[in-house]
């Protein structure tokens, strides 16, 4: 079987590589390498002269890298994209294409405990060497932080209630365990919505575990002094807070999406949108990879000088 079948089915992957406008001969970065689904795509449309740069901080991913002398893995956070473009002398870029989901390796690997379906280790961790795990967050943290995690970042109506369960429950014992959280989180859901309250909850430590607001913040800005003029920021998210910020970045030039003008009225953003609505999957796709279901496709264009 295709190690991509495998790891992970990317989503919207023609449109993603319509978005780029491919230049055979251009620089082009996947921040997200995960199975190497996207990138593979991409190495088959750049000529001997292009070039593909891919990210990933996961152990696991970098086992996918592939041997063409076009392409560089970079074993790292997209948070440092400029730095390392800097270091593998790829400072401009003709297109960055950032996929924001989580890969169904994560979620199919009982080990990382990114799924409430196996009763693995609570890791959550998208970098195995990164210090804070899942466990931490749910023993460490105070009861006003939990609760603010699950509000904002998994958008739970009983946000309150949890964190305060979750501080009650560790104090007899440790959360280690997937099973530990479910016990406790479990008669706190609506039993009409369980599968989707519980994503939600570890949609939200997920998030905390690995920073990925912050890093998604980061990432963008960027984005603007590593692409050439005409180049192409293409982002594929699967949540609402990452596509308000995404939105509000392609349209604004900042994360609050607030325009600023010239003294003339002009729009002072440094990108153009390529499509006002985002695109998303149809059903023919929903059905063949049902993990592209909530997936949101946005692209924007830099403008020249």
């Amino acid at each position: 079987m295709d190690m991509e079948t495998v790891y992970h089915t990317p989503a919207l992957l023609i449109p993603c590589m319509d978005g780029l406008s491919i230049d055979p001969d251009g620089t082009y970065v996947d921040v997200t390498f995960g199975g190497g689904g996207h990138s593979r795509e991409i190495l088959s449309r750049l000529s001997a002269k292009g070039r593909l740069l891919s990210f990933d901080q996961d152990l696991d991913a970098a086992k996918n890298a592939f041997d063409d002398p076009r392409f560089t893995f970079v074993r790292g956070n997209f948070k440092h994209l400029s730095n390392f473009l800097k270091y593998y002398g790829a400072e401009k870029v003709d297109g960055i294409l950032a996929d924001l989901g989580v890969s169904f390796h994560h979620f199919d690997d009982p080990t990382r405990g990114f799924s409430f379906r196996f009763d693995g280790d609570l890791d959550m961790r998208m970098n195995q060497l990164a210090r804070v795990s899942a466990a931490d967050v749910l023993n460490d943290y105070e009861e006003e932080r939990l609760m603010t995690i699950f509000k904002l970042y998994g958008e739970l109506d009983g946000a309150k209630r949890l964190a305060a369960a979750i501080v009650k429950a560790r104090g007899v014992k440790k959360f280690r365990k997937v099973a530990d959280l479910l016990e406790v989180a479990d008669p706190l859901v609506g039993k009409d919505r369980q599968k989707k309250d519980m994503a939600k909850v570890f949609q939200a430590i997920r998030i905390e575990v690995n920073g990925e607001m912050d890093v998604l913040k980061r990432f963008l800005s960027q984005t603007v002094s590593c692409l050439n003029p005409g180049g192409r920021l293409v982002v594929l998210t699967y949540h609402s807070l990452e596509d308000r910020l995404v939105k509000n970045f392609m349209r604004a030039g900042n994360m609050e999406g607030k325009v600023e003008q010239d003294f003339f009225g002009n729009r002072l953003c440094p990108f153009r949108l390529v499509n006002n609505k985002p695109i998303v999957p149809d059903d023919a796709e929903i059905e063949a990879n049902p993990r592209s279901r909530s997936a949101k496709l946005r692209i924007a264009e830099l403008l020249g000088e």
